[in-house]
């Protein structure tokens, strides 16, 4: 006669699904590449602007720049969602709630989901229908669900590779778009609008720092805007020619 195998129960995971220094399940689990130690993406977040060192075994991570090491586990996240109920509609329910209590008021802010239909679909193509007219298609609609964040991008008059200065202000400083689009994403965004050659370079920086091209809003807003003491909003980018130090 086959004997059934026991059921486990959730609380039997814990161990591998709570965060070390928040205590609660693993939200957006992150895992330092050194040490392969996983925790919150908030909670390392946070715990790397005041040291370079893992919260759990104490080792160094990196001398200046410890976000570096961070890698999204994905999988992780799906196995997660899956053992605990509900969790998934709870944390999305909360995020929502988050960006909408952080929305700008209308104020001529430009929506990318109308005017601008390209940019959230965080992809070359998608980024050249910027100035199209229609309503986007599919393509268009598909962050249409993200949290949103507004944003105002500010030129800075720096000289860069060519010696002189060819990027200017644009039209419609202020843009309202997916919280998960990326810094190349707004790259290629102000490249069309600005009508530089593919061969130009920009920098985008927060706060004179410069971002790196696979950060996504959300995560400059949480590490470089909000945590910098930076209570106004929208949130400001600057962008530039890339310096050549050569």
């Amino acid at each position: 006669m086959a004997t059934t195998g026991r059921k486990h129960l959730v609380k039997d995971f814990n161990h591998f699904i709570t965060c070390y220094l928040c205590r609660g399940y693993l939200i957006k689990p992150t895992t330092v590449t050194e040490c392969l130690h996983t925790f919150c993406k908030s909670c390392i977040v946070q715990h790397f602007e005041e040291s370079n060192d893992c919260p759990k075994c104490g080792i160094q991570v990196h001398e200046t720049n410890p976000l570096e090491m961070l890698r999204l586990d994905n999988t992780l996240e799906e196995i997660i969602f899956k053992l605990v109920p509900g969790l998934r509609e709870k944390e999305e329910q909360q995020e929502l709630e988050f960006w909408k209590k952080n929305q700008p008021k209308e104020n001529g802010q430009e929506n990318l989901h109308g005017q601008q239909p390209g940019l959230p679909d965080c992809g070359a193509a998608g980024a050249a229908g910027a100035d199209d007219d229609g309503d986007g298609g599919e393509d268009g609609d598909y962050h249409r669900s993200d949290p949103q964040i507004a944003i105002c991008l500010d030129c800075l008059q720096n000289t860069g590779q060519s010696g002189e200065s060819t990027v200017t202000d644009l039209m419609k400083r202020f843009i309202r778009c997916s919280s998960r689009v990326t810094v190349g994403t707004i790259k290629k965004f102000l490249s069309l609008k600005l009508k530089l050659p593919s061969s130009y370079e920009l920098d985008v920086l927060c706060n004179g720092e410069i971002m790196g091209r696979d950060h996504t809003l959300e995560f400059i807003y949480m590490t470089r805007w909000r945590l910098h003491g930076e209570n106004t909003y929208p949130m400001v980018l600057e962008y530039r020619p890339r310096i050549d130090f050569g």
